[in-house]
């Protein structure tokens, strides 16, 4: 019983009543990373293992994939609580995050089709949601920073800032047909950049 890592024994892990009403799960995964304490672990694992596994199957997973991946990424959260640093992401969205780069490894390795994070639609779950905006942003945000400062700005304001075309062009003093241009080049690279996982 010694030997086994956190995160085998499942079903006792998810019986296991919680101490906290409402923990502050950065503090307990900084603390995980200094302690390697099991009761920390279990707690952690109650409460995220069941929204890692609904995330993973809105990726498009069927749910034994789900489970698999689910139980890879909380064994992740164990072997490498030490790399989570507090001052650049909450807990849940560094765990969403690492559930997220489990999913798309498990997809490469299966040449899985592709899937389209637009097309999730399920039951609302705030934090889900929460953690895949901010790692959708986060992803965005780098994507647009590889574009051409041109491309990046008018996308940017076709986009973010909700001007016409026309407008554009206006306000840049540049011809129609070179802000269509540019708007249809930064959209090329943008869907590239995103398929290859910036």
């Amino acid at each position: 019983m010694e030997n086994k890592t956190p995160g085998e024994d499942v079903e006792n892990i998810i019986a296991m009543p919680t101490k906290q009403a409402d923990p502050n799960w950065s503090d307990m995964l900084a603390e995980l990373a200094e302690t390697k304490s099991k009761t920390i672990y279990v707690q952690l694992f109650r409460h995220f293992a069941p929204k890692i596994k609904s995330y993973i199957i809105r990726l498009g997973l069927v749910e034994s994939t789900a489970d698999e991946l689910m139980q890879e990424t909380m064994l992740a959260v164990w072997r490498k609580a030490h790399m989570y640093n507090r001052t650049k992401a909450a807990a849940s969205t560094w765990i969403f995050t690492l559930a997220r780069n489990q999913s798309i490894d498990w997809m490469r390795k299966q040449k899985y089709p592709e899937y389209g994070l637009e097309e999730w639609h399920e039951e609302p779950d705030d934090e889900v949601d929460h953690c895949e905006q901010v790692v959708t942003s986060d992803r965005m945000a780098k994507a647009l920073g590889k574009l051409p400062e041109k491309q990046s700005q008018v996308l940017y304001m076709s986009y973010f800032e909700g001007r016409s075309h026309a407008e554009i062009s206006d306000r840049l003093g540049i011809p129609l047909g070179s802000v269509k241009s540019r708007i249809r080049l930064a959209s090329e690279k943008l869907r590239m950049l995103w398929r290859d996982d910036v």
